[in-house]
């Protein structure tokens, strides 16, 4: 009988924090089925996209299609590995696995698409408790809940530039891919 109030007490408590930790989870769900969306699409623009306008860029001092898309695979393992899963991050002045270098469109594409892998199994093993934790982003304080958002704003933005370069040249984009 002296545990019944430890027990309601338990009770109380659970029926306030199960919520909470499945909106979390239904956060990470949701996000994943429109990064998995992201992932797809950008590949099939990368895809439709010549190899030899791969160096097109819209005005000299823009970043070139093959630049973008190389930009938002290092960016992607940046918000990921580095500022939600805690690796060391790259140096982007001395890192070579993202630069466009002489890769051929089929490596830049691997490059991508195995990012996107990496990220994708990151996020499906994120803890979720760890959503409201602040990190300094360019010396604004964001959730890692903030973090998953400008992730994907900063996919869409580029994959946009992408969009007009292939317009420029006279190519129509895929499809859109709902839910991203």
């Amino acid at each position: 009988m002296k545990h019944l109030p430890i027990l309601i007490i338990c009770m109380l408590l659970n029926s306030f924090i199960s919520p909470l930790f499945a909106q979390q989870d239904r956060f990470i769900n949701d996000y994943l089925e429109r990064l998995e969306n992201s992932h797809k699409y950008l590949i099939l623009v990368a895809e439709t996209m010549p190899e030899d306008k791969y160096d097109y860029k819209a005005t000299p001092e823009s970043m070139s299609f093959a630049e973008n898309l190389m930009h938002i695979a290092y960016a992607m393992d940046w918000h990921a590995q580095s500022l939600l899963g805690g690796r060391k991050s790259r140096d982007w002045s001395s890192d070579t696995v993202f630069k466009v270098a002489h890769r051929s469109k089929v490596e830049m594409i691997a490059r991508v698409d195995n990012t996107f892998k990496e990220s994708i199994h990151l996020i499906k093993e994120f803890d979720t408790t760890q959503l409201d934790e602040e990190l300094d982003y360019f010396g604004l304080n964001r959730t890692k809940r903030q973090i998953f958002l400008l992730l994907t704003d900063h996919i869409t933005h580029h994959r946009g530039q992408m969009l007009v370069y292939m317009r420029l040249n006279g190519l129509v984009p895929p499809r859109y891919v709902l839910f991203q």
